[in-house]
């Protein structure tokens, strides 16, 4: 949970917009909640290495440098996150770490960074003639893996390699094999925009996928629109819900500082955060699909069942579905709605009223 700058601000980026996030995720209650990683995407670096091959910040967008920048952020209790490519250069051509890993790696924990973001725009397939996309990544992915590891600092790992295969299926199976075993979190999608027709691409994306997540491991539909102007609120608030159902990572990419009150409200619901969040770190499954409305249901580590009715047809549908439909034994339910927060019980059927392009989300319980 936290901050990305690049579905919003993409390269227009300096120090005093990482500054001024640290500042409001703490002003605005989103740090006390989870939302402590302020990441630096691509554009941060100068496109030469020094004359000793080190990464070098743009000093015109940088003036105080990397080490001062994460030194304030870890002053304001949040972490520390930035962006590189595991290939030749990163996707706007600045140097990538393909040649350079280890030497990286220790400028990266020398900065105390917390999270690295590893892109795969230039990949070095040269270098391994004969083997496929998967396994060229598997290596370079790997071997950053060891170097983080052996770093003496605990950074968190986020990988590309999946969202460039995406939409090919037996190259992403080929990739999802491995990934869990190296990375933290993955992209599986193309890079979201402030659009309800992006965020229902990754989501359709990434809503098979639950098989490959667990604790430590997770499917990432990339960033949260919530905030930016190209969706209503009802569609800002379906993108949380269905992040959450899917325990993809809650990063933020809008001008946190002038986040409207409802954008705010969105944020910072804790009971969809603690879904987002549950420990037991299943992601949610399609379990049935009812005209252009799909149900999700995600077990949670106490017993109960995060299930949310997404419509994603342009009219509102009232739903009526059976527990036992969706993977729950016959009994006595409490279910609260994670939105409006009223709560009711059932003994068969959960129905709901849903908006064109909304989620109804409930916390399902078994009354015993």
């Amino acid at each position: 949970m936290g901050f990305n700058n690049w579905a919003h601000y993409e390269c227009k980026l300096n120090e005093q917009l990482f500054v001024n996030t640290a500042n409001a995720l703490v002003s605005t209650g989103l740090a006390q909640l989870g939302y402590r990683y302020v990441n630096i995407d691509d554009c941060w670096m100068e496109m030469q290495r020094d004359k000793a091959g080190n990464l070098v910040a743009n000093p015109k967008l940088f003036p105080h440098g990397m080490q001062w920048l994460g030194d304030y952020i870890h002053s304001k209790g949040l972490k520390f996150g930035i962006y590189e490519d595991a290939g030749y250069m990163t996707c706007q051509k600045a140097p990538g770490m393909y040649g350079h890993i280890e030497q990286d790696v220790r400028t990266f924990a020398s900065w105390g960074v917390d999270y690295l973001k590893l892109d795969y725009c230039y990949p070095p397939a040269d270098k391994y003639p004969g083997k496929s996309f998967s396994q060229v990544a598997r290596i370079v992915y790997t071997r950053v893996n060891d170097e983080l590891r052996a770093s003496g600092r605990n950074m968190v790992f986020s990988c590309s390699p999946p969202a460039y295969v995406f939409g090919q299926p037996k190259k992403f199976a080929e990739v999802m094999s491995w990934i869990g075993s190296v990375c933290n979190l993955w992209r599986t999608d193309d890079d979201i925009y402030d659009a309800w027709t992006s965020v229902l691409a990754n989501y359709e994306g990434n809503a098979g996928l639950a098989r490959y997540a667990f604790p430590g491991g997770w499917n990432d539909a990339d960033m949260l629109e919530v905030g930016n102007p190209g969706m209503t609120l009802t569609e800002q608030q379906s993108q949380f819900s269905l992040w959450a159902e899917m325990a993809s990572p809650l990063l933020i990419s809008t001008d946190v500082a002038k986040l409207s009150p409802a954008a705010l409200k969105i944020l910072s619901n804790k009971d969809v955060i603690a879904i987002d969040q549950d420990p037991l770190g299943r992601q949610a499954s399609v379990v049935k699909q009812i005209g252009h409305v799909d149900i999700l249901s995600r077990p949670l580590a106490n017993g109960d069942h995060a299930v949310a009715l997404f419509n994603k047809s342009e009219r509102a549908k009232n739903i009526s579905v059976n527990v036992m439909a969706i993977g729950l034994p016959a009994g006595h339910y409490r279910l609260k709605n994670l939105w409006n927060k009223q709560v009711s019980e059932t003994r068969l059927m959960i129905t709901a009223e849903i908006p064109a392009h909304g989620v109804v989300l409930y916390r399902v319980s078994r009354v015993h």
